[in-house]
């Protein structure tokens, strides 16, 4: 074989601009697929390719010898690609699993071309594949410690403005102050540590490392925990001081629940479990509280997927005789025994589940609010519960809240 049928070195900056789009399309597959890469789960394949395509084509662009490297384009989509990742939720090992599968997508694309080039030629291309990805995953890690430190600083800000109020309640009030000061007291002791920890890392670089990212997730986590535990404790309060005031209007019962659903489901969906709905007899008005309807939906709803393994929950919605309607929350999950039953709708009560994982977000309060707002809207709440079957609780409203000033004294019939 003469030089003049040897195969041309293939140019692979133009190669990786051709096959861009199948290197993005089988990433954002890998990405799916990838069960260390749970924050996935629930985004659309457009919501998870993001960036990627403009980080490829400048990739292309640090490939080529006949072109000036385009490193703005990277630095730009990295820091955009962070900042987004951040508000999907993901966590930081997540971050450095899809860049680590972006990598070996882009390799075993091109794998077919490289094996044409000369030695020298595949580890330059390699190295420089490495090299542009690693830069993509610290611009990327920048922009999303940004973030969670601006989530952070917000979120001491909420509790800064409502520590005085919290200060009253203490104050006025010492039942379940020794409950609430304990609940309290591991998640700021573990944001105060880890914030600690955080500050005294000085160095940017160190700062910008999964392992570092990881202490930020866990002070931003227990923020939101002692946060939701406090405004949980305030919403109690201002109902047994009678501050919790009723806004009603004629409320669209289906619109209520969709937008309950929307916010239900990827709870469900990441706990394997099937949303259910029969409101096949539900009112198409009732005047109510829109909001106070929508928290107790919510909080019965986000109750019982904590508290159910497998199976399904399922919401039921009729219209009864006599001007009420009700509302059931169906669950397959644990149950509760019959000495237990009692006292769920009494504060910081919790039935634990076998795992224990499932209270991560849970502060004990939910079921308490849920009975106070539906005395509050003059209905009647009541439950039903076997072991290892499962739970029913039921919600009777009447289709017309009335205000205070011109509520009869009446009786909820069932």
């Amino acid at each position: 074989m003469t030089l003049s049928q040897l195969s041309p070195m293939p140019d692979l900056s133009v190669l990786l601009t051709e096959r861009s789009q199948t290197i993005t399309a089988q990433w954002v597959e890998a990405v799916i697929q990838d069960q260390q890469i749970k924050s996935a789960d629930q985004l659309s394949p457009t919501a998870i390719r993001d960036h990627i395509p403009h980080i490829l084509a400048a990739l292309a662009t640090v490939l080529a010898e006949t072109q000036e490297s385009d490193i703005e384009t990277i630095i730009r989509a990295s820091l955009q690609h962070g900042a987004l990742r951040a508000g999907q939720g993901f966590d930081p090992t997540e971050i450095a699993r899809e860049y680590h599968l972006l990598r070996s997508q882009i390799i075993h694309v091109l794998r077919a071309d490289l094996l044409q080039c000369t030695a020298e030629e595949v580890l330059r291309a390699v190295a420089l594949i490495d090299a542009v990805v690693d830069g993509a995953i610290a611009q990327c890690f920048k922009s999303y410690v940004a973030e969670r430190l601006q989530e952070l600083d917000k979120l001491r800000g909420q509790l800064l403005l409502t520590n005085q109020e919290l200060d009253r309640l203490v104050h006025s009030s010492q039942e379940n102050l020794s409950v609430l000061a304990h609940e309290l007291k591991t998640p700021l002791t573990s944001i105060i540590g880890y914030s600690e920890l955080f500050l005294r890392q000085q160095q940017p670089v160190v700062r910008d490392t999964p392992h570092s990212l990881e202490h930020i997730e866990r002070v931003v986590r227990n923020s939101r925990q002692l946060l939701r535990l406090i405004n949980d404790t305030l919403e109690l309060s201002r109902y047994e001081a009678g501050q919790m005031l009723l806004r009603l209007e004629p409320t669209n019962v289906r619109g209520v629940i969709q937008t309950v659903f929307e916010v239900i489901q990827p709870l469900a969906a990441a706990s394997g479990l099937q949303l259910l709905l029969d409101d096949e007899r539900a009112p198409d008005r009732v005047v109510t509280d829109p909001l106070r309807l929508q928290q107790i939906l919510v909080n019965l709803m986000s109750n019982a997927i904590r508290y159910t393994e497998v199976g399904s929950v399922t919401l039921q919605c009729r219209v009864l005789s006599d001007g009420w309607w009700l509302i059931a929350v169906i669950d397959t999950g644990i149950g509760i025994d019959e000495a237990n039953q009692a006292h769920v709708f009494e504060p910081f009560f919790q039935v634990l589940p076998s795992e224990p994982d499932r209270l991560t977000n849970s502060t004990g309060l939910g079921l308490a609010i849920v009975a106070r707002m539906v005395k509050l809207l003059q209905g009647e709440i009541s439950l039903t519960s076997e072991v290892g079957v499962g739970s029913t609780f039921t919600v009777v409203l009447p289709l017309e809240t009335q205000s205070s000033d011109e509520q009869p004294n009446s009786t909820v019939v069932m």
